[in-house]
C-alpha cells in the first residue's frame, strides 16, 4: 500500500512554480511547523494549478515521477512515526 501514498510537496523557498510529476497531490504551503492546512488538489486534465493557501503555482511535467518536483527541495516526506 506504500506505493499509493498521495504525494505532498511544500515551497518554503518561495519559488514562482513548482513543477512536480503528480496531477493529484497534497500542498502543505511551508514545511512544518509553518505549513498551513493540507489541502489535496486535483489538476485533472490540466497542466497546472494554484494553490488556494498559500498561492503556489503547480505545473506538471511529464519527466519527473509523481513523488518528485523541481526545484528539488519542495518534495516533502512526513516523518516516520
Amino acid at each position: 500500500m506504500a506505493d499509493h501514498v498521495v504525494p505532498h510537496f511544500q515551497n518554503s523557498s518561495g519559488h514562482d512554480s513548482v513543477a512536480i510529476g503528480a496531477h493529484e497531490f497534497m500542498c502543505i504551503g511551508a514545511n512544518p511547523p509553518f505549513d498551513h492546512p493540507h489541502v489535496f488538489l486535483d489538476m485533472g486534465s490540466e497542466k497546472e494549478i494554484v494553490c488556494p493557501y498559500c498561492s503556489t503555482l503547480y505545473k506538471f511535467d511529464a519527466t519527473l515521477t509523481a513523488h518528485e518536483s523541481s526545484p528539488v527541495d519542495c518534495t516533502w516526506t512526513p516523518a516516520a512515526a
